[in-house]
């Protein structure tokens, strides 16, 4: 009798298995490898530093609200310029701070400008340069030894070309 013995079949669900994990190591490397090269920029390089200090921002938020509407922060379209005045009570010889012109949508076009408050307790900022779109700008200021800040939002529009007068036409 030739009795021939039937082949055991293979089980294919080792291979199946070994198959599965490498696709899945590989993703995995792959989404590892994507998200390293991704750049991730905070809002700015200090972020974490500026929330220790929120505290004090707040005591001079509350500072500020008393006076709020003696603080005036404007952009003038015409002009192209901004223009910020301090209350009165505050034009002292002693009074510092700084203007930071702080652009959401590009942080290298930020500007940080020292407070130079005139006589007639206004300061006009030159907006030639800053390109245009939406602005943040934030006005701190130390008086009579007592922090303030103001923080509004300005939209500057973009430079129109100045007008020439056409040529006359020939007949």
């Amino acid at each position: 009798m030739n009795t021939t013995a039937a082949k055991p079949s293979r089980n294919l669900w080792p291979y199946a298995i070994i198959t599965w994990f490498i696709i899945f190591a590989s993703a995995l490397v792959a989404w590892v490898c994507v998200t390293v090269r991704l750049k991730t920029d905070l809002v700015s390089p200090d972020y974490y530093e500026q929330e220790v200090r929120f505290q004090n921002r707040l005591d001079s938020l509350n500072r500020t609200a008393a006076i709020r509407g003696q603080v005036q922060i404007g952009y003038d379209a015409q002009k192209r310029s901004l223009s910020i005045r301090l209350p009165a009570s505050h034009l002292t010889s002693k009074t510092t701070g700084s203007i930071h012109l702080y652009r959401p949508s590009n942080e290298t076009l930020d500007r940080k400008i020292p407070l130079a408050i005139e006589a007639g307790g206004t300061q006009q900022i030159p907006a030639d340069d800053l390109r245009g779109g939406l602005w943040n700008v934030r006005l701190e200021w130390t008086a009579g030894g007592a922090d303030y800040f103001v923080e509004q939002v300005i939209v500057v529009d973009e430079a129109t070309p100045s007008t020439t007068a056409s040529p006359a036409k020939a007949n």
